[in-house]
Parts: structure tokens; C-alpha cells; sequence
């Protein structure tokens, strides 16, 4: 057991260092879009593409306030957009019951594929 935690421990030490290295290619590549005033381009045998993206993002109180039942507010426990998705596709709870209970924000999402 001793070898698989310590595997275990350098494989997340690894997982740390790619995610480091992935977010400053990625600002690398943000930043060269950025200087070519582009929002897609060919780099290369490679399609880079930025995608935006929208994503809720819910104020707890109001939150609370608009939701019927506190069952479903313990159900949550803290705003979880993919719950309150699921939520409103079951009708248990209405659009217009969530309109002022949160601000959208949009998100560039990097795309990078082959050619």
C-alpha cells in the first residue's frame, strides 16, 4: 500500500505541474489572439478557437428567498448550476422564479484541434 500512495502522491504532483504548465500556454495563446485580434486561427497542422461561453453564477440569499420549499434549498445545500438545471428541466421550480437570483457571466473557453 505504501508504493501505491506514494505513486498516487507523485502522480498529483504531476497532475499540479501539467495544470500550471496548461494555464500559461493558455494565456500564451489568449495573448497571441489578442495581438492578432483574432478569435480563430490556423497555428500550424493545428485550429485554435475561442468559444464563449455563458455561466450563471447564483447570489445564495436571493437564492433562498425565491425557492418554494427549504427542502430544495437543503437539496442544493449551496447554488450548484448543473442541480438547478436539472431542477428547472423538471418544472420543480420556474425561470421566472430564479430571474434576479443571479448574474451571467461569460467565460472564453480555448479550443485547440487538429487540422
Amino acid at each position: 500500500m505504501d508504493k501505491t500512495v506514494r505513486r498516487y502522491y507523485q502522480q498529483k504532483q504531476k497532475q499540479k505541474e501539467i495544470e500550471q504548465e496548461l494555464s500559461e500556454l493558455r494565456s500564451d495563446i489568449l495573448a497571441y489572439l489578442a495581438a492578432q485580434e483574432a478569435s480563430e486561427l490556423e497555428i500550424g497542422s493545428h485550429k485554435v478557437k475561442i468559444v464563449l461561453q455563458e455561466r450563471k453564477e447564483y447570489d445564495d440569499n436571493k437564492l433562498f428567498e425565491a425557492l418554494p420549499d427549504p427542502e430544495l434549498w437543503r437539496l442544493l445545500s449551496k447554488p450548484d448550476t448543473s442541480k438547478i438545471a436539472s431542477l428547472l428541466k423538471l418544472n420543480v421550480i420556474t425561470e421566472d422564479r430564479l430571474k434576479d437570483t443571479f448574474a451571467t457571466k461569460t467565460v472564453r473557453l480555448l479550443q485547440v484541434d487538429k487540422k
